[in-house]
Formats: C-alpha cells, structure tokens, sequence
C-alpha cells in the first residue's frame, strides 16, 4: 500500500472509531431502557414477543431500503442485537 493509501486509510480508522464510541454510547442508552421494560415483565415468558421482534425487523428493512443501505447488513444487526438484548433479559429478570 503506498504512503497516500495508507494516510487515507488511517483517517477513515480515526473516523470509524469516533462512530464505535458513538455507538457505545447508544447501546448504553438503549440498554437502560430495556432494563425499564425488563422490569414491567411479570412474567418470564413475556420476554420474547415474535410479533414485535417482526415489526421491527420489518421496520428496519424498509428503513434501509429508504437509506440505500443494504437491507442484509442492517437485518443481521438488528437480528443480533435483538438476541443479545432477549439474553440480557432472560439473564437479568427477576421473578416478583
């Protein structure tokens, strides 16, 4: 790679990295409030909700489509965080 390229490459790294902390941010943002909803759960079995988790990857998919940006990439995402979050609730849920 020539020294332009890598300068280049460098600067769009410095870029990517300020969008992960942006992203932490978010994620932290967003886990509290699923510990709000966590705690409005009675139930364990009120965690998972198929008709929301298809909504919302529905919402998702067109939401991409809108901003031209590839529909798989922006499902796996969601798919994945959704996951992680129902782990998160199965793991933190406490019975009343």
């Amino acid at each position: 790679m020539s020294p332009l390229k890598r300068k280049k490459l460098n600067k769009i790294r410095i870029e990517l990295d300020k969008l992960d902390n942006s992203f932490i941010k978010l994620i932290k943002k967003r886990t509290i409030l699923v510990k709000k909803v966590l705690k409005l759960k009675e139930k364990k079995n009120q965690i998972v909700d198929q008709k929301r988790i298809k909504l919302i990857l529905r919402n998702i998919k067109k939401k991409s489509i809108k901003n031209k940006i590839d529909p798989k990439i922006t499902h796996r995402i969601w798919k994945n965080m959704i996951l992680a979050y129902i782990d998160f609730e199965k793991r933190n849920f406490k019975k009343k």
